[in-house]
């Protein structure tokens, strides 16, 4: 379904249809309800990101020595490409930040998987998380929520074990997380364990089908229906574990604060509350687009012209391009919005940054409708590439201030036909945020057996395979 009326939503990121369909998912309006209050006890915000800047100090630590060290023009070597650090690059962090090559290289990962850094080819550079690290307590919430997501990856799977057999747990482990939170306190790893074996179980029958028709003789299936799944489960916790989510020993498993926080808020599926919209226009570019990103289109616009009008257009244009410029992806649409607003006047600045990868599809949106075309036409001046670069773009603004059915919609947006052939493009694109998009659509994903396959992806791309 198409829209004929541009900006019909509060984040308009890209235009509609096909690949545009995915910001009117985005940002539909939300009914109107009371905020979810969290269970009695649960820490404040801010107390909740202490909790998550001392969990992620070394992480941090090294996403920051990266950028001093290994951006662009700096002497050294980031990586060998594949987000993974170099021996030298390695030995390096650690000799100046006191910590061992092997703490360094957990801590690489975790600053990966918690948005604090993105991998460049073989050069590295701080995430807007990491920019706000020591003033936005909501930014790295969301941090560690991401890497709460991607618990499945901060820890090597098991080896022995099918991977099918793996897949089962890692689906089943929210109810065993949801039990665990409702719980509100020590559980026997037996009992944790009896709720698995009952989950995936149902996870199996979930997948049954009966065929029509004559069928061939059954073959038999990998021993992953009579493996045992303790091992698995205490993989499973001591991964959970290793991102602060839960206290694991002694037989039992407890959430930390953290992780029953966290879990109680994929349960209600809500979204780290965003700052007020009010008095946006004496500010600059960045923390404007953030407070218009909750207006609904008139007022987003009558606020962006409210900005232009008390400065001149030049340096306005050119502080809009450096919001648009950061990694932030949802800054990187709504600049744009604002651009929009601006019209001719910014066409120059906005031509000049269309061979920048990360504007190039923003600007030759911009540039279309600018020149005529339809705004819901306007996708077509895309490459393949540059457009399925654009709908992870997209899913990153999702992933960070949407929803979670938001991003399972966007995945209805994509121009490729199935998912695998989506996952193999995306995949290719080599857009820094694939991994935790890709995690975070496996989070969100109703269907075990998509998200099996998108969780397959991301931790294909997360080891470079």
């Amino acid at each position: 379904m198409t829209s004929r009326i541009p900006r019909d939503s509060r984040l308009r990121l890209v235009r509609p249809r096909p690949l545009a369909a995915a910001p009117s998912a985005v940002n539909q309006r939300r009914p109107r309800r009371p905020a979810p209050r969290p269970p009695e006890g649960t820490p404040a915000p801010a107390e909740l990101a202490r909790m998550a800047r001392s969990g992620l100090a070394d992480a941090a630590r090294v996403a920051r020595w990266a950028d001093g060290a290994l951006g662009p023009g700096r002497d050294g070597t980031g990586s060998d490409g594949k987000g993974t650090l170099s021996d030298e690059t390695a030995g390096r962090a650690a000799g100046d930040l006191g910590l061992t090559v092997a703490q360094v290289r957990a801590a690489w990962d975790t600053a990966r998987l918690a948005g604090l850094i993105e991998v460049h080819g073989d050069s590295a550079r701080p995430g807007w998380r990491l920019r706000a690290w020591n003033r936005d307590d909501s930014a790295v919430l969301r941090g560690w929520v991401a890497l709460f997501d991607a618990w499945s990856l901060a820890s090597p799977e098991p080896t022995d074990r099918e991977p099918a057999a793996v897949a089962e747990v890692v689906s089943a482990m929210p109810q065993v997380l949801s039990f665990l939170q409702l719980s509100a306190g020590p559980v026997p790893v037996e009992q944790l364990l009896d709720l698995l074996e009952q989950r995936v179980t149902e996870l199996r029958t979930e997948r049954c089908e009966i065929p029509y028709g004559p069928q061939p003789e059954p073959v038999e299936e990998p021993e992953t229906a009579d493996a045992p799944l303790a091992p698995l489960l205490d993989w499973a916790l001591r991964a959970l574990a290793s991102v602060g989510a839960l206290t694991y020993g002694d037989g039992q498993a407890t959430l930390t604060p953290l992780g029953s926080w966290a879990v109680w808020v994929k349960l209600e599926q809500i979204c780290v509350a965003a700052q007020s919209p009010a008095g946006n226009i004496e500010v600059a570019a960045e923390e404007m687009l953030r407070g218009c990103a909750q207006l609904r289109p008139n007022a987003a616009r009558a606020e962006y012209r409210a900005w232009l009008a008390a400065r001149p257009v030049g340096s306005a244009v050119t502080e809009l391009l450096g919001a648009a410029r950061g990694d932030d992806a949802l800054l990187r649409g709504l600049a744009f919005e604002a651009l929009r607003v601006v019209g001719a006047p910014a066409e120059p600045d906005v031509r000049s940054v269309a061979d920048e990868p990360t504007l190039r599809p923003y600007a030759l949106l911009w540039l279309a409708e600018h020149d005529g075309i339809d705004p819901e036409d306007a996708h077509e001046v895309l490459t393949r590439e540059e457009a399925t670069w654009l709908w992870v773009d997209t899913a990153a603004a999702v992933a960070d201030h949407g929803e979670a059915p938001m991003l399972v919609r966007h995945l209805e947006s994509a121009l490729q036909p199935t998912v695998p052939r989506l996952l193999d493009e995306v995949r290719a694109v080599g857009h820094p945020r694939t991994v935790q998009v890709l995690v975070a659509l496996a989070a969100a994903h109703p269907d075990p057996a998509l998200a099996k396959a998108v969780r397959r992806a991301a931790f294909q791309v997360h080891t470079g395979g």
